[in-house]
């Protein structure tokens, strides 16, 4: 058995000396804190405590515990201990809840971080184990989006000026292909996708609005991360993900100027779950609130110089779970997309795992 990070032990120690001392005079057990902290069950409080095997708690989670262990008003004014509302803490309550927050996210952090980036082993994403296929599917354009060449009639037509996110397109089609060179490995515009594009493994490319079947297997699936209208942003759809607490939170870009034309950063979203048509191969999704966003997801697997890193970082949060998903910050320079590197702090802006002890 390999020796436990002190890190990790230092943040399971600190999460049952609160459960345990925080008030010495009531006793929670982790069945009540469990309930407390929405419902989850008693083992997983028992895992984050653990002192021979820890497991690292999600981010959402850290919050409730500083928000339940920031106010004795948890366990004093019901039968059940219970979380305060947050907009409820008085200013001493407040203080206290900061601090706690501060204190757990970075236990947390340091926990999350191996003594060695190379103690974790880097994925490999898009490489399949099994025979495939792989379809990905992007949007067609509008005629009115497109130029003469898209059109048919076109002595000189080509189909391929009628998709959308063609860059992450080619990118992703040759990275696929590379990693598999024994499967199939299809590309497709939504319009033309029929049903046996669908039960292998599938990767959409692109947001919703030209994309039906985007928006049909995105339902499908338990991701918290929604892509809705919004009329701040007139060039693409925002995204809005759910937090544990049950709020919202949105994600818009990033402009350089005030008539929003020249985008410095944009979000973009990358998720791989089950195959809700066929769950013994893969969904994934890159997209973005524009094109940039869905190269920056594409690019941070594919781009040579960021890709071990960034499959690192998927390993390290994501080891046990089968679904995952990650919003991004894409940086645009000079009209260029950058590579989202997820080490570096700020650049991930928000991840959800399908494995609920995380």
């Amino acid at each position: 058995m390999q020796p436990v990070p002190p890190s990790s032990l230092q943040l399971a120690q600190r999460l049952r000396h609160l459960r345990e001392r925080q008030w010495p005079d009531v006793r929670i057990t982790q069945e009540a804190l469990a309930r407390a902290l929405g419902g989850i069950a008693a083992a997983t409080i028992s895992s984050w405590e653990s002192p021979t095997a820890p497991k690292v708690p999600p981010r959402d989670r850290m919050l409730l515990y500083a928000r339940f262990f920031a106010t004795r008003r948890s366990v004093e004014e019901e039968s059940e201990p219970r979380l305060v509302p947050l907009e409820s803490l008085i200013e001493e309550e407040r203080a206290a809840y900061q601090a706690l927050e501060a204190e757990l996210l970075g236990l947390r952090e340091a926990a999350r971080k191996p003594s060695s980036s190379e103690t974790i082993t880097a994925r490999r994403s898009w490489h399949f184990a099994d025979s495939g296929p792989a379809t990905l599917v992007c949007a067609q354009l509008p005629e009115v989006e497109t130029a003469s060449l898209a059109n048919p009639a076109d002595p000189n037509y080509t189909e391929l000026l009628s998709f959308a996110d063609l860059d992450a397109l080619v990118e992703l089609h040759g990275h696929i292909r590379a990693e598999n060179p024994t499967m199939d490995v299809f590309y497709k515009a939504a319009p033309n996708v029929v049903p046996d594009d669908l039960s292998g493994h599938v990767i959409l490319l692109g947001g919703i609005a030209w994309n039906e079947i985007t928006k049909r297997l995105s339902a499908m699936t338990p991701l918290p991360v929604r892509q809705v209208a919004d009329p701040s942003v007139e060039t693409g759809e925002i995204f809005v993900a759910a937090a544990a607490d049950g709020k919202e939170t949105t994600f818009l870009p990033l402009w350089g100027d005030a008539a929003n034309t020249n985008l410095v950063e944009d979000v973009g979203f990358l998720a791989r779950v089950p195959n809700p048509l066929n769950s013994g191969r893969t969904l994934t999704i890159c997209n973005g609130i524009h094109s940039r966003g869905v190269l920056g997801a594409v690019r941070s697997l594919t781009d040579a110089r960021l890709r071990d890193r960034n499959e690192r970082y998927i390993s390290a949060n994501f080891s046990t779970a089968d679904s995952f998903a990650i919003l991004m910050r894409v940086p645009v320079i000079e009209g260029q997309t950058m590579t989202p590197d997820f080490t570096i702090s700020g650049r991930v802006l928000y991840q959800w795992s399908g494995d609920p002890g995380r």
